[in-house]
């Protein structure tokens, strides 16, 4: 929000208005602020660079083609990454994610994680790669992502039961890849 004389403008708010009419810059300017995140939420699920790309197009396809029916009930960067989550589900439906797979750390987000020990952001994002995929997509949307339980579970099509022992086998599994302790 910005204060313009003595009155405040949502910024965003007016990009999604003007985007949801059509405005192609809007929209542009829209992508430039959540792309990182859309991209980082992909890559943290696909384990894969160029996936994650692909998914974060596509995420932003969908998003301009439903942006008429966006509404204001959650945040633009939640609906976001639910479209986001959507498109990498709906690509692991449909094929198979490739054996190696990629992370290059530079497009990460920052994620603070709570170690009695130190570890390197790269062993984290490393030992996140090697979990299961639903334990994985539960830490990612979860855990670091801050999604509760019940949102988590909307945007992966599960249990909110699931969802809690995803989240409780991935942090088990990743306390014992990382041999820490974790707070």
């Amino acid at each position: 929000m910005a204060s313009v004389g003595g009155q405040e403008i949502d910024w965003e708010a007016a990009l999604i208005q003007r985007a949801s009419k059509g405005d192609a810059s809007a929209f542009e300017r829209l992508y430039r602020e959540y792309s990182g995140r859309v991209y980082a939420l992909c890559l943290r699920m696909t384990r894969d660079a160029a996936l994650a790309e692909d998914c974060t197009q596509e995420t932003f396809i969908n998003a301009w083609r439903a942006l008429a029916r966006f509404e204001t009930r959650s945040a633009f960067g939640t609906w976001l990454h639910r479209i986001a989550v959507n498109v990498v589900l709906g690509r692991r439906r449909r094929s198979s994610f490739g054996a190696e797979a990629s992370l290059e750390s530079d497009h990460l987000e920052e994620t603070e994680w709570a170690f009695d020990t130190p570890v390197e952001e790269s062993e984290i994002e490393d030992a996140i790669a090697e979990l299961p995929e639903g334990a994985r997509d539960v830490l990612v949307l979860s855990g670091i992502y801050g999604y509760s339980h019940v949102e988590t579970a909307q945007m992966l099509g599960v249990a909110e039961g699931t969802c809690k022992a995803q989240l409780h086998r991935a942090r088990k599994l990743l306390k014992e890849r990382l041999n820490v302790e974790m707070s």
